[in-house]
């Protein structure tokens, strides 16, 4: 039950993604920054395409995926049709990664070394990243409403 919680939450939430995204009127606002806006909104796109493709993709589907967070922060003026097919491609990876786990699954040790403070168990991991990815994208959703006009 847990399992299937937080997969359709991480589904939904990637779907906003996708829909603030696309909701931008001029492409080049994804990229703005501006006075203590830090991170625009395309960088914080890829930030959370990295973190879920490291996580959930790399970590618990065994994917292969190799991160450059400094990149997610660095690239600037990727395309809108790119960026939209990256959190698609994000949806499959994170879909195919949940479609392998068990319940059981969920209350073993994260792979990795203790990434977060409070817990170690995969289940509990899934609930930070859930929440890492809604936390940037309610970022994402004000940087459009107060950026892009």
């Amino acid at each position: 039950m847990l399992k299937e919680s937080l997969q359709s939450i991480f589904t939904r939430e990637l779907n906003k993604l996708k829909s603030e995204i696309e909701q931008y009127k001029n492409e080049q606002n994804l990229w703005l920054i501006e006075k203590s806006v830090a991170n625009s909104a395309g960088n914080l796109c890829l930030h959370l395409i990295g973190n879920l493709n490291t996580y959930i993709g790399a970590e618990l589907g065994q994917t292969g995926y190799v991160r450059d967070r400094p990149l997610e922060f660095s690239l600037k003026n990727v395309p809108k049709p790119e960026l939209i097919s990256k959190i698609e491609l994000t949806i499959l990876v994170v879909n195919a990664a949940f479609d392998a786990l068990t319940d059981s699954d969920l209350e073993t040790d994260y792979p990795l070394i203790k990434v977060v403070e409070g817990g170690s168990s995969i289940g509990f991991m899934l609930i930070h990243l859930a929440g890492h990815l809604s936390y940037h994208l309610g970022q994402i959703n004000y940087h459009r409403r107060l950026l892009d006009f």
